[in-house]
């Protein structure tokens, strides 16, 4: 278990320090779960830890283990306080308005993220399960990947997730994305959240989505995404709201609302709601009250502190304007309250008010409902809360809506004892089936299921993507070869082309109204004996040579300039070379390829390769396995796709013609900078790899399957 805390926190009282069992949702979630399997608890103790504390005997035998990881107060401040609850908070809550966006705070979000995948990591048994939680650790899961290539990896996240045109307002936004898609089930609280996971997943990768059955592609993974509501112990709040001490006897109506003092739980929007009322429905003067709690949250911080004030405020005004001798119409407590003590208030409540901006689920409904043993009172529920994708049966208002929240309240105020009764024990039978134990029981089982693939690429997947993008149009189409065409293979002269694949690539070239062109790094020459298609266009060298029919051949004319610090460049990248590592001349370029090399050896054979190509005066740029070296002509495969494809169709060329690219190496990325708004690009292969690509293919196969869509569309 991975979470931003642990069940237990530091806590300093007069000068002393000790550890106390942390309260929250999560703990009681989470604990059923290790108490029963036994594991690892790997999270932040909420301070500096007393020396020589065991963590395994603080409030008696937790039975499983305690991993802390210490955050020093500069991470505090810019991991937790700054880009979690200043950044992803309000983002994910929808408060895109209220986001501080900082480079260094988002560099120490990846660092301690990568620090508790560490953690976890070394203690962790082979076979382990890790399940990583909520918005503080979004990065875990690559870096963990990294360490634990073949572990089972799971993530849930406990607030929502927004939608596209929101998050994508986040300059991290791909990063996150990534950081979740390393694992292999992603899941939310409600079938919403997951839909707009899925949006961004496709949207913003390129990613392969289907979403009836809730599988992502991510190279050649297949992530799964669910919703998985959770639910309360309700047996627990119900045995403590039947145990209560009974009310004293009074008069007034109770509406209560239970909320942490944070500024997307709309207590301001709920106060003057319930002003509202009492301005259209006198009747309700000095007979109905609005218990408000507020549990304090993140005082230090200065939005917190503005939002009480805030509040107090509007308490002050309200009480003020309406309070009689005998009568106060708001109580307003700042402070928490035990939870058998509020299943009691709970109990006694007529009506409770849970008016969240926006909440990823929100627990307080569903207390209150399992609470209601007695005569049932009436939920009324903000539809902007998780929560109300099923409890539909409460009476459903938007916040912001001030006029309609207030006659919601005067609807339940004034709601028949029958309708009570229907609609509360419809609430009730759904959280008792849908409790704690069975939202654990039920993602630990998609958790631990064998992993189902998503279905294979087809030809309808290339329709959605291209077709109206090609319709009535003549097409360029762009293939890079090695990775894309063929397997990459340890040698250039060991790929081999599948017949299939060949058959293909014919079928598009006899189409009149297609162009094929093969973009690569191999030298023209090698590129002619491999492929062997006429009618195609040949681009070697990453474009420094262009050939094909009724082109005027290109070379760049910089090259004679660089032959001679070519040829020793390749002398001293031979020199001392490690086993497996040899290097490629191709006339116009060179490459170094270590893929044989001892894997332990490929960092510093890298590293030097660079290093030498740089001290020689020549671009080093990595690809899979290699180091290509070029000469500093600041030429690229897109600038010589954008030179093709003027010279065949004029500087408007995108008017006359649809440009689609495929490659898998990072020196295609160029290519697909290039036609960025002007074409459809695809990358091949493995995921973790950052891409500007519109979309991404797992493999030379579903390259093949794209080459037939377009010979057959």
């Amino acid at each position: 278990m991975v979470s931003n805390r642990l069940p237990v926190s530091v806590r300093t009282r007069r000068g002393q320090t000790k550890l106390e069992r942390a309260p929250g949702g999560l703990v009681a979630a989470l604990e059923p779960a290790l108490r029963e399997r036994g594991g690892t608890w790997v999270g932040w103790p909420g301070g500096p830890l007393p020396a020589h504390t065991a963590l395994e005997g603080i409030g008696g035998d937790f039975g499983y283990r305690l991993v802390p990881v210490p955050l020093s107060p500069g991470d505090v401040r810019r991991f937790y306080l700054g880009f979690a609850n200043g950044t992803l908070w309000p983002l994910l809550h929808s408060f895109p308005t209220r986001m501080q966006l900082d480079r260094d705070d988002w560099a120490s979000y990846e660092d301690v993220n990568r620090r508790f995948a560490a953690a976890a990591s070394a203690v962790a048994e082979t076979d382990a399960l890790f399940w990583i939680h909520d918005y503080q650790l979004m990065r875990v899961a690559p870096h963990l990947r990294r360490e634990r290539p073949g572990a089972r990896i799971v993530f849930f996240l406990h607030v929502p997730f927004p939608a596209y045109d929101l998050f994508r307002i986040l300059p991290w936004e791909r990063e996150l994305l990534r950081g979740l898609l390393a694992c292999d089930l992603v899941g939310f609280h409600c079938s919403g959240y997951a839909a707009n996971f899925l949006d961004c997943a496709e949207r913003l990768l390129g990613a392969r989505v289907d979403r009836e059955a809730g599988k992502i592609e991510h190279g050649e993974r297949t992530v799964t995404v669910g919703a998985f509501p959770l639910g309360i112990d309700c047996d627990r709040y119900s045995s403590w709201a039947s145990a209560a001490a009974p009310r004293e006897s009074s008069h007034e109506r109770i509406v209560l609302g239970v909320d942490r003092l944070d500024y997307t739980k709309g207590l301001p929007e709920k106060i003057r709601a319930f002003e509202r009322l009492l301005e259209l429905h006198p009747e309700h003067r000095e007979r109905v009250v609005l218990l408000q709690i507020a549990e304090p949250s993140r005082d230090r911080v200065p939005e917190y502190q503005r939002l009480k004030r805030r509040v107090d405020e509007l308490v002050g005004n309200l009480n003020g304007r309406f309070a009689t001798s005998r009568w106060t119409p708001i109580r307003y407590l700042h402070r928490s309250i035990p939870p058998a003590e509020l299943a009691g208030i709970y109990r006694d409540a007529e009506v409770a008010l849970v008016t969240p901006l926006r909440d990823g689920m929100n627990l307080v409904a569903k207390e209150f409902v399992v609470c209601q043993v007695g005569e049932p009172g009436v939920l009324v529920l903000s539809r902007l809360a998780g929560a109300a994708e099923t409890m539909q049966e409460a009476l459903l208002v938007n916040p912001y809506d001030v006029d309609r929240v207030a006659e919601a309240l005067h609807q339940a105020l004034a709601m028949d004892p029958t309708e009570r009764t229907v609609r509360m024990r419809a609430l009730e039978r759904r959280e008792r089936r849908n409790g704690v134990h069975a939202w654990l029981a039920d993602f630990l089982r998609t958790a631990n299921a064998p992993i189902a693939e998503i279905r294979p690429v087809a030809a309808g997947d290339f329709a959605g993507w291209l077709g109206a993008f090609c319709q009535g149009k003549p097409l360029a189409l762009c293939l890079d070869f090695d990775g894309t065409l063929v397997e990459i293979s340890g040698h250039p002269s060991r790929v081999a082309m599948r017949p299939s694949m060949r058959e293909a690539l014919l079928a598009c070239t006899a189409r009149g109204d297609t162009e094929l062109a093969i973009v690569s790094g191999r030298a023209l020459a090698d590129l002619r004996g491999q492929l062997l298609l006429p009618g195609a266009f040949l681009v070697g060298n990453h474009g420094l040579e262009i050939e094909g029919p009724g082109l005027e051949p290109f070379r760049h004319p910089d090259l004679p300039h660089f032959a001679k610090r070519l040829e020793e460049l390749a002398q001293e990248l031979r020199a001392g070379c490690e086993p497996g590592v040899w290097v490629e001349e191709k006339g116009a370029s060179l490459t170094l390829h270590y893929r044989d090399a001892d894997a332990a050896l490929q960092p510093r054979i890298a590293e030097r390769a660079r290093e030498l190509v740089r001290r020689a005066g020549f671009q080093a740029r990595d690809a899979i396995c290699a180091v290509e070296a070029r000469p500093p002509t600041g030429w690229d495969k897109g600038l010589a796709v954008l030179h093709l494809l003027r010279a065949r169709h004029g500087p408007a060329w995108s008017e006359s013609v649809r440009a689609v690219y495929v490659g898998d190496d990072e020196t295609d990325e160029d290519a697909f900078r290039a036609l960025s708004g002007l074409g459809v690009t695809f990358r091949v292969g493995r995921a973790e790899r950052p891409t500007l690509a519109s979309h991404r293919l797992p493999n030379v196969a579903a390259v093949e399957t794209l080459l037939r869509w377009i010979a057959e569309r």
